[in-house]
């Protein structure tokens, strides 16, 4: 290759390292007190600094007859209200919903079927005869049931997380019925265990108008609500933070401004999304307690198309909710109306009109089509938690005390070091100069992988390391292929320079079919394993992917520069 055209292959080899360095520094040297253009950083897993691995499942089938026979109660209260004559509901098998309405003749059945269809829609699939109609679940409200009895434990309990202050906690689905939660760093599994599986707590509350920041007449409210929020917390000497946690400091601040709000306020907060934590940003709420309803008179909640065509949040209320519900919002109509899980407010939506057996949440942001339909779901599954929380059996339970975390990390660090300070000791005695810039190699390809794993925001494990440490023995690989073609070509009489474009033009396949044969593997261990596998897979191919870059491009610009270029004569033969 021509001399002239290492310029911008020199320039880009530089811009990449450069900005791999600036991307791993964050991980040896503390950023968050001084500028520095990131912050990310790999966070350490729970094998390495301890904490609580838990497994629970979720019962589905427990759910499903618990909102069935909800159902059937609720559906005979109506067809009464409705005056459609009946003889009486009969339940069959709960988990399939299926229920066989008897009546006197065709035509009632005919108007059994019209009264749920209109309430319950594709829920039911049903069917008549001249004795009464008979219901049942559609298989797809059963699979998308199971799949949100998942998802509402996990929005659960990641709300309640902060209570323990993890910095990186991972709460995920495993399978069909179950939760994998990992807790790194946590010393109070006891404590962490019995928050996690407590039931949880929904309620719907009417916002006081007079500290309503979103209405005229509130705004001069909220800025005297903030006042007095920070006068308290001076006077008391509490703020919200490591040492008191956000339950702990509600009830401090609802005592401290007991007799400075009307009589029955609560206050409560909301996280705003552009900040991570409640200690970041909140935004203060004053509840009305004398207007509530219960959450767990909630029967469904779900995601559907608007008049417009947005997304809005539909849900239903049972009979006795619709009565609370209709009374509430018929005399609030024009106020917005707090949807709180857990003591925090998910969000706080303006009651258009009255709201009886069902109601619907427009969205008002203006973040696009698919951040509306990201609140939306949020805002479903939040209602759906506290409508209908699933028995979670705990099926596996492991504590990893920090002292083994710090074994492994003391124990992984020898390690590393004495294999890396191998290689090297190898390619510089075999390799000679050659050798020392495959060293300069992989100390880059070290770099950039660290850094891509920290922008990526990756947990860095015990499999992890190992990934590593594999992805590392693949970068050498390259190396000997591409200096093993090198020699080869000197062999026959060629010169340095023109054995090393040889050299590395022929052994361009032989790395690629191994790289990518090695990354398909990843990518299948990726969506088929879990947990540590699947940091295994991504350390891996991360590593892989940056190997392409060090070893055939990295490299043969360094040769390029320092043969062709600069018409030194570095030896490569032992």
């Amino acid at each position: 290759m021509k001399p002239q055209a290492i310029g911008w292959r020199l320039a880009v080899t530089a811009v990449v390292t450069i900005m791999g360095i600036i991307w791993m520094i964050p991980n040896f040297v503390d950023t968050s007190k001084m500028w520095w253009p990131t912050k990310d950083k790999m966070t350490l897993g729970l094998d390495i600094q301890g904490g609580l691995h838990l497994v629970l499942r979720a019962d589905i089938q427990g759910a499903l007859k618990q909102e069935a026979g909800r159902i059937a109660a609720g559906l005979s209260d109506e067809l009464r209200r409705s005056n459609i004559a009946f003889n009486g509901i009969k339940q069959g098998d709960a988990a399939r919903g299926e229920m066989e309405i008897s009546t006197s003749n065709e035509a009632d059945a005919e108007a059994v079927k019209k009264k749920i269809e209109e309430m319950y829609g594709p829920m039911f699939g049903v069917s008549t005869s001249s004795t009464g109609a008979k219901a049942a679940f559609g298989e797809l409200h059963i699979r998308e049931f199971g799949k949100g009895t998942v998802e509402r434990p996990i929005e659960t309990i990641r709300n309640r997380i902060d209570e323990f202050g993890v910095a990186e906690p991972s709460i995920t689905a495993q399978g069909d019925d179950r939760i994998l939660v990992q807790l790194p760093g946590i010393q109070d599994s006891a404590s962490a265990k019995e928050l996690i599986n407590k039931t949880a707590r929904l309620d719907f509350y009417i916002v006081n108008p007079e500290f309503d920041n979103q209405t005229d007449a509130g705004q001069g409210g909220f800025s005297k609500l903030l006042a007095m929020i920070e006068e308290a917390e001076k006077t008391g000497g509490f703020k919200l933070g490591p040492d008191l946690k956000y339950s702990a400091y509600v009830e401090k601040l609802n005592a401290a401004l007991k007799g400075k709000l009307p009589e029955g306020s609560l206050v409560l907060f909301e996280k705003p999304d552009n900040a991570e934590t409640m200690e970041a940003g909140r935004i203060p709420y004053v509840l009305m307690q004398s207007e509530t309803v219960p959450g767990d008179l909630l029967t469904d909640a779900f995601v559907a198309p608007g008049e417009t065509g947005a997304p809005e949040v539909n849900f239903r209320l049972d009979a006795a909710g619709g009565r609370a519900m209709g009374a509430m919002t018929e005399k609030h109509t024009g106020r917005r109306m707090a949807i709180v899980l857990d003591r925090i407010v998910k969000t706080a939506p303006v009651i258009n009109s009255k709201i009886t057996n069902s109601g619907r949440i427009t969205l008002g942001r203006t973040g696009g089509y698919d951040a509306t339909l990201k609140e939306a779901k949020n805002i479903s599954i939040t209602l759906k938690s506290g409508a209908l929380p699933a028995a979670l059996e705990q099926l596996e339970e492991r504590t990893v005390g920090p002292t083994v975390g710090a074994d492994a990390i003391e124990k992984g660090q020898l390690g590393a070091l004495v294999g890396i300070g191998l290689i090297f000791l190898f390619n510089m005695v075999y390799y000679r100069s050659f050798g020392f810039m495959a060293n300069v190699s992989l100390v880059l390809n070290l770099v950039l992988t660290m850094a891509v794993l920290s922008a990526l925001g990756a947990t860095l494990t015990l499999p992890g390391v190992a990934g590593l440490a594999l992805g590392l023995g693949m970068a050498v690989d390259a190396s000997v292929i591409i200096f093993e073609r090198i020699k080869e070509e000197m062999r026959s009489g060629k010169t340095l320079a023109m054995s090393v474009g040889l050299g590395f033009d022929k052994a361009f396949s032989a790395i690629m079919d191994s790289n990518i044969t090695s990354i398909m593997v990843c990518v299948v261990l990726m969506y088929y394993g879990t947990g540590p596998i699947r940091g295994f897979a991504v350390t891996l191919m991360t590593g892989l992917f940056v190997t392409l870059f060090t070893g055939v491009f990295a490299s043969r610009v360094l040769l390029d520069l320092i043969v062709s270029k600069w018409k030194l004569n570095p030896s490569i033969k032992w």
